[in-house]
Formats: structure tokens, sequence, C-alpha cells
């Protein structure tokens, strides 16, 4: 049993390490992603480079490569090993074997982790994403308030999916430690919203 936990977990790591982000800046025609903006794989840096279009397909992506993941551990753990599959896939994320282990930050997929276990949580984390982001414009802090309250709804589902939400929460959190330092020093740059570039 613990060795189909394994393989099945190593499968959710490698969907969650498929680097959508990357692929789709190149398919576009806007180069290596990694060398622009924050250097990071996730749909923000799109952005910057590709606009709201590129953004929303590699937000979509990475969302849906997260919910195969806890679809797979759900079909054969249930819900527990479901969020647990979850965690490898944003560690696969962030982390991508493909890209020598220099991924994103996690915030697209862990929405769809949230979204396969808990709509409702997602529809909350997903409006307290948007209100912080656009009232702010720190996209960053409109993660780190996701990440801070998403154990809270965790553990209201039970103990297993509580700790694997603080899991996702602290590597999205180490993930964003630089956006952290540049909140505090008023450095953070803010996003524009823009359709394309």
């Amino acid at each position: 049993m613990i060795y189909n936990i394994i393989w099945i977990m190593v499968v959710a790591y490698l969907l969650g390490s498929v680097p959508f982000g990357l692929l789709i800046a190149r398919w576009a025609g806007k180069g290596d992603i990694r060398q622009v903006g924050s250097k990071s794989i996730g749909a923000t840096n799109v952005m910057r480079v590709g606009g709201l279009r590129l953004a929303g397909l590699t937000w979509i992506l990475d969302m849906a490569k997260a919910i195969a993941a806890v679809c797979l551990g759900m079909y054969f753990g249930g819900t527990d090993l479901g969020a647990w599959c979850g965690v490898a896939a944003i560690v696969g994320h962030c982390y991508p074997i493909w890209l020598r282990f220099h991924g994103g930050k996690g915030i697209s997929s862990l929405f769809g982790v949230v979204l396969a276990i808990s709509p409702l949580t997602f529809v909350f984390s997903g409006l307290e994403w948007l209100a912080v982001s656009l009232g702010t414009g720190y996209s960053s802090l409109g993660a780190i308030v996701v990440f801070t309250l998403l154990p809270l709804y965790g553990f209201a589902m039970g103990a297993s999916v509580g700790w694997a939400f603080v899991v996702m929460a602290l590597i999205c959190l180490w993930r964003h430690r630089e956006n952290i330092r540049r909140l505090i020093t008023g450095t953070e740059s803010k996003i524009t919203w823009r359709w394309k570039k």
C-alpha cells in the first residue's frame, strides 16, 4: 500500500512540475519568462510580458494540473490522499525537476488544489485574493492573506487536510519571502492589469 501511495505522489509531483507559464510565454513569442520581472514561471510574471490573456491561460492550466493531481489522489485514497497529492503538485510547481527546481510561487496551483477539495473554500479564498489584490494593487499581498487563512479552512475539513494545507501555506509563504521583504520595505511592484501586451 505504501508503495502505491509513493507512486501516486510522484505522479502528482510530475503533474505539478509541468511549466505552463514558460511554455505559453515561448509559444506566444515572449521569450524566456525566467529572464524578466520576478523570473518566476507563474501567471503574475506572464502578465508582465504577455498581458491578462496569456496570464489567464497560464493560471487556468496551472490550476488544472493541480486539480488533476488532487483527483488522482482522491480516486485512490479519498480526500486525505487528494490533499497530500495537492501538496506534491505544489512542490512540483515550485520546484520542477525539468527546470533544475526553479519554478513558480504556487498561488495558481494552490487555488487548483483548493477548488478540487472544497469549491466553497475556493470561492472564499478567491474573493479574499481579489479584494486585497485589487484594493492594494499588490497581487503578492492578496496571496499572502490567502496562505495565512487557508489552514483554518483545512482543519475545518479534518486534521489530515488541515496539515496538508499548513504545508501548502508554508511552501507558498517561503516562495513569497522576497515579496514579503519588499512589502515591508515598500519596494514591492504593483500589478498593472492589462488585457494584452
